[in-house]
């Protein structure tokens, strides 16, 4: 992996990224959403998890990218793959999908030494109404998350907006998973936490480069991982649902760097 050489630290160690930074990550982050507009026609009941791994490797190493995940800490998948009570980190292979099932498909690429990093929820078949009412507040949670991106907010106010809006629909905000900062590195400063207190934390700055990525669970908040050392799951077994955009501060606002191209970054859209 690269060392970011761009820009500089604030005082806060988050990178402040320069003005052509940008174009890297429009890039990559539009990559990573193609890879999953792609996976999404092949999301059906039958299908391995495995097989849906294999697609996207090939896509992104036919991009010309290489996947930032394959080797990242002994990890050997192209994707995660994150099903129903899976919360993140799910490990491709051959589970096969059943009708009603819904995952978190989860990639990182590494495009002319930029991250791009997204996850969006699927459906194998027929959309539950639980299931349905869990996707859509996690989607919206990541939204109302992005409004909070500006010049002179903090982060705190991030984490704020999602935990209000997710509590008040009586559903669990993950504590054990965060966002993170990116750009030329997989993962910086900051941590980007789902819950937190109204003007709590580092303040935003153009030119920072981050991933916001809102776990929600259907029961409590509580999480455990499994015995492989990557597969997070809810203790209560409730489902979950996540979403994750790659976002850079603006001197107006943000961008969002993993929009998707096809407009399928909700699964009933």
């Amino acid at each position: 992996m690269n060392r970011a050489t761009t820009g500089y630290l604030n005082k806060d160690r988050i990178r402040i990224h320069d003005p052509a930074d940008f174009e890297g990550m429009r890039a990559s982050g539009r990559l990573a959403a193609q890879s999953l507009d792609m996976i999404a026609d092949y999301v059906k009941p039958g299908v391995t998890t495995g097989e849906l791994d294999k697609r996207i490797q090939d896509f992104i190493e036919g991009a010309g990218a290489i996947s930032a995940t394959i080797g990242y800490r002994g990890y050997q998948h192209a994707s995660c793959i994150s099903i129903n009570h899976v919360v993140c980190h799910g490990i491709p292979g051959d589970k096969v999908l059943k009708d009603g099932d819904i995952l978190n498909i989860d990639v990182t690429c590494i495009l002319d030494g930029w991250f791009g990093d997204t996850s969006r929820m699927y459906v194998a078949g027929k959309l539950s109404r639980k299931a349905e009412r869990l996707v859509e507040i996690t989607h919206q949670s990541l939204m109302l998350g992005i409004d909070q991106v500006k010049p002179g907010n903090t982060f705190g106010d991030i984490g704020a907006a999602i935990q209000r809006f997710a509590e008040a629909k009586r559903m669990g905000v993950v504590r054990d998973f965060c966002g993170h900062g990116l750009g030329q590195v997989f993962h910086s400063e900051p941590n980007v936490l789902h819950y937190g207190r109204w003007g709590a934390g580092p303040v935003l700055e153009p030119g920072m480069f981050f991933t916001i990525e809102p776990m929600i669970n259907l029961g409590r908040p509580s999480t455990k991982v499994l015995s492989d050392g990557w597969t997070a799951v809810t203790k209560d077994r409730s489902l979950s649902a996540q979403f994750e955009h790659s976002i850079g501060v603006t001197e107006q606002g943000c961008e969002i760097f993993t929009l998707s191209p096809a407009g399928k970054f909700y699964p009933t859209w």
